[in-house]
């Protein structure tokens, strides 16, 4: 897709979306608690039924791709690492540091990740999909609690804070959604006609919904002064991250270039909305986390479009060690 009119065509909707909730927000005035029912809907109903359909008639042996699973999750925990010393550099303070990673790292895998990449890459994509999202989930929703408890931040032992963490992620909606596709996917199993519409009416409500939230909750949260550090850590999400992924997996070599592609574009996701539920939990940089979301969000309509270019028309090649 490198004619400017096609990538016109596809990102257009993803962004003008979130500037439609941007809009509404500011305009309406309806209060923040509004927002408790379409992210119930969202993260019980419809992403879950979303990541059912992605993988559940996927063939198992796909989706035990664990070369690819080990060097998807390497490459955002490079970018975690990168993001920690960051905050570590820039004085913050722990939750702080801990916080920032989180935004250097995560990309918005959830809301925006699904949607564009097939829309991009077509059916083929949706295993690498999944499983950068399952996999990096557990990666940052583990690393945050452990580090956070290590600064002190977490004034549990190690062994109940593991326990927490493991409840969390088993527990998680989007997981045991991808348990549930799992086992269909082993047992050839299918919804019947009636449930899968159904799903499928669901999972097709995910994207314009959360979109829509995430143009609804960045206008809620207001940035102020914008810290010095955020510029350095949006850079390493839109930037250095993708750059990573392409390293790592073009290093290693003998992936599909469509799973390339899509775990290039995944990377180069602006920050997820989950930094704003942390930094709430934590009780600590959310205006940071505000700003790394806003910031990173507008800076991704050229990053993410000059990936996708650059991926595209092989001026980003997917296999340059050969």
């Amino acid at each position: 897709m490198t004619d400017p009119v096609g990538l016109f065509n596809l990102l257009f909707p993803f962004f003008g979306v979130i500037a439609l909730g941007f809009g509404f927000a500011r305009i309406a005035k309806v209060p923040e608690g509004g927002l408790a029912w379409m992210q119930l809907f969202l993260i019980y109903v419809a992403l879950p039924c979303l990541f059912f359909r992605l993988i559940g008639d996927k063939p198992i042996d796909e989706l035990a791709n664990w070369r690819f699973i080990a060097a998807t999750t390497l490459s955002t925990a490079i970018a975690f690492g990168l993001s920690f010393l960051t905050g570590r550099l820039s004085g913050l303070r722990p939750s702080e540091t801990v916080l920032g990673a989180v935004a250097g790292s995560y990309s918005n895998v959830g809301y925006m990740g699904p949607p564009m990449v097939l829309g991009l890459l077509g059916p083929a994509a949706s295993t690498p999909v999944a499983l950068i999202f399952i996999f990096d989930t557990v990666f940052l929703f583990s690393a945050t609690p452990g580090l956070m408890a290590l600064a002190g931040v977490e004034r549990r032992s190690v062994l109940a804070t593991a326990g927490d963490v493991g409840r969390k992620i088993l527990t998680h909606p989007f997981v045991i959604a991808t348990i549930v596709a799992i086992l269909a996917s082993t047992y050839r199993l299918r919804p019947p006609v009636a449930l899968d519409t159904m799903i499928g009416w669901l999972s097709g409500a995910s994207a314009p919904c959360a979109l829509f939230l995430l143009g609804v909750t960045v206008a809620l949260r207001p940035v102020g002064r914008v810290p010095r550090d955020v510029a350095i850590l949006v850079a390493i999400k839109l930037v250095v991250h993708p750059l990573v992924v392409w390293l790592v997996l073009a290093g290693l070599g003998g992936f599909d270039p469509v799973w390339i592609e899509a775990a290039i574009v995944m990377a180069a996701l602006p920050p997820a909305l989950n930094i704003f539920v942390l930094a709430r939990q934590y009780g600590a940089g959310i205006e940071r986390a505000s700003a790394c979301v806003l910031v990173g969000t507008v800076a991704s309509i050229a990053t993410l479009t000059a990936f996708i270019l650059l991926t595209q028309s092989g001026a980003l090649p997917l296999n340059p060690f050969r």
